[in-house]
């Protein structure tokens, strides 16, 4: 590595460590839920925007249960917040206040010991495990759980469900006459097909009891605040975890129906679904079975307090990541130029584009008046989203989208002979695909003569993670372990 190299490593693991840091939910949480007091009345306040310009305001005398529902992998750290928010002040009230419990569901080591015991201990709110990206038999137990407590509630109960990216398998309960197998295969085909995560969402809430505003539906006539962390491009409220508390207005069955014949998941495709799925779409398609609620459901109707029984507020996403990094950056001395928070496609061919950008700006240390530059040496890409990989049948390569897009830029940066670039493309819950590494970070000179044989093996099997663990004399891989938040991906690109 040039000295260039080495620094350069440093500054992109700052930068994404801002990345992450901006969207911590405890943070994000606190920042839009205040109780003030009216008087002798406790008052929740939920900030629906960021720059206070509209509130939602719910009187908790008119209360008796408070109930805390989270799932996805921010869930414990978010229904965290969302608790001390509500016993802080409500520990001083000198008249009755409602009673607190719920159940959060976390993906496995997604949660510390300590948060764990002081939901349960000091909220009487219950901690259950399980499995992410393929739900399993604890995700349905958990899910039937939450749904168990959504229906006994009524007219003097608050929910606030607080929702992150990964919540669609953990909070995974079949529709009749569909089986966890079903799901689980179901699951597994569509990340295989390379399908984006909000067409996967379209699929998944007819399929099961709690998605597309159905836990809303259950709850009913429960008052429900909805918090979201979002994880998908453009935040599309009612696709994030399959939109569990939002009227599901924007698809219905011929549109999953058309996905499965787009990503070859029909019979006989490339990928194809469990028969008794299949069976259901097409029973939906014919008309006859009901469809997710929408927003003529009574639980998406006005009420006196807030302008719907179920209202939902984001809380953070991709741009607050980006633009953190950014911030990050030009503290640093760089130039940052923002490329988008909505990038998608697959990863190999968004690696080329960043390194092509990567390669005119190079032009500049030759020739400074280089004409129409995207940016000024030194430079900072920075991108969010989330990209894909399409993986073959029975692919046993280990890697994750953001592995995949690192290691291509490397081989591109060899191709093109280019020294003194750095690139760094992570998942900020800390997690790429089904491995231990958050993504990687690569440079110049990483693929080489030597090893260009290897990189390309790699490509071909999925198997970035094993060609970045084997590499000698660099850290590639970036292990942050589990994040606690979840908002997609970051690419950050330095150029000198």
């Amino acid at each position: 590595m040039t000295a260039n190299e080495v620094q350069m490593t440093e500054d992109a693991l700052k930068m994404v460590n801002a990345a992450i840091k901006a969207v911590d939910p405890n943070v994000a949480v606190r920042d839009r839920l205040k109780l003030q007091w009216d008087e002798d009345q406790p008052m929740l306040v939920a900030k629906a925007e960021r720059d206070d310009s509209r509130e939602l305001v719910y009187d908790l005398s008119h209360y008796d249960n408070i109930r805390i529902i989270s799932f996805g992998k921010a869930s414990a750290a978010m229904a965290l917040a969302a608790a001390e928010v509500l016993s802080e002040s409500l520990s001083q009230a000198s008249i009755p206040v409602p009673k607190l419990d719920g159940v959060v569901i976390i993906k496995d080591d997604h949660a510390t010991d300590e948060e764990i015991k002081t939901l349960n201990d000091k909220h009487n709110i219950i901690v259950r495990s399980a499995s992410h990206p393929v739900p399993d038999a604890r995700s349905v137990a958990g899910a039937n759980e939450i749904l168990q407590l959504a229906s006994s509630s009524d007219a003097r109960t608050l929910i606030v469900v607080c929702v992150s990216g990964g919540g669609s398998a953990l909070f995974c309960s079949p529709r009749n006459p569909l089986e966890l197998e079903d799901l689980m295969a179901t699951n597994s085909r569509l990340l295989e097909s390379g399908m984006p995560i909000e067409h996967m969402n379209v699929i998944r809430k007819r399929l099961e009891n709690g998605k597309g505003g159905r836990l809303a539906a259950t709850a009913y006539p429960a008052t429900v605040l909805t918090l979201v962390l979002s994880d998908i491009i453009g935040d599309p409220l009612d696709l994030i975890a399959s939109g569990p508390t939002v009227p599901d207005d924007g698809s219905g069955w011929d549109d999953a129906c058309r996905l499965v014949e787009e990503y070859g998941l029909n019979a006989g495709g490339n990928h194809e679904l469990p028969q008794a799925v299949l069976d259901m779409l097409q029973m939906g398609k014919d008309g006859k079975l009901d469809d997710t609620p929408k927003s003529t459901h009574p639980a998406f109707t006005a009420s006196e307090e807030t302008k719907s029984l179920s209202e939902t507020i984001l809380v953070g996403n991709n741009y607050a990541a980006v633009m953190a990094a950014a911030e990050e950056a030009e503290k640093m001395g760089y130039n940052p130029v923002v490329l988008g928070t909505r990038i998608d496609g697959e990863a190999s061919c968004v690696a080329g584009s960043y390194i092509s950008m990567a390669e005119m700006l190079s032009r500049q240390r030759d020739d400074m008046n280089v004409k129409y530059p995207i940016g000024i040496l030194p430079v900072a890409l920075i991108a969010g989203g989330e990209t894909i990989v399409t993986l073959p049948p029975k692919c046993k390569g280990k890697g994750g989208r953001n592995q995949e897009l690192a290691l291509t830029a490397a081989m591109k940066m060899h191709e093109m002979g280019l020294r003194d670039v750095v690139l760094a493309s992570v998942g900020t819950d800390g997690t790429d695909g089904p491995t231990d590494a958050a993504g990687a970070i690569v440079y110049g000179g990483l693929v080489n003569d030597e090893t260009i044989n290897g990189a390309k093996e790699a490509l071909r099997n999925h198997d970035a993670y094993t060609f970045f663990d084997s590499a000698q004399g660099t850290q590639s891989l970036v292990m942050t372990g589990p994040t606690g938040t979840n908002v997609a991906d970051v690419c950050i690109t330095l150029v000198k």
